[in-house]
């Protein structure tokens, strides 16, 4: 039995499974948690380079260019993580869309048999 919620779900879900299926609109809805989840990682990038510049290259004997390439290398990160949690949701939005259609279409079959 289809609930009115599921009904309301399969309202919306018709008219937004377009609009979020683009890469565009995927990058820029699962950006805000991409970089909150990168975010610990940027403030320590960020404290060591400009509290203590030359503690990390004494330490690991390696050239203060490698701070560059730890941050394209976050960057990438965020971009991928954005970008595949929102298809990954998509994705399972568009399960539960099959699912309560083909229930509804199901019911009434049902209901035209009786």
């Amino acid at each position: 039995m289809i609930t009115e919620k599921d009904r309301q779900f399969i309202v919306y879900w018709e008219a937004e499974r377009d609009k979020l299926n683009t890469v565009k609109a995927k990058l820029l809805n699962g950006l805000p948690m991409a970089v909150l989840f990168s975010l610990p990682v940027l403030l320590l990038l960020f404290v060591i380079q400009f509290f203590f510049p030359d503690w990390y290259t004494k330490i690991s004997n390696t050239s203060s260019g490698t701070f560059v390439t730890i941050i394209i290398a976050l960057f990438i990160s965020i971009l991928f993580f954005a970008y595949f949690r929102m298809h990954y949701k998509w994705e399972m939005n568009e399960q539960i869309y099959r699912e309560l259609k083909s229930k509804a279409q199901n019911e009434d079959i049902n209901s035209q048999i009786k």
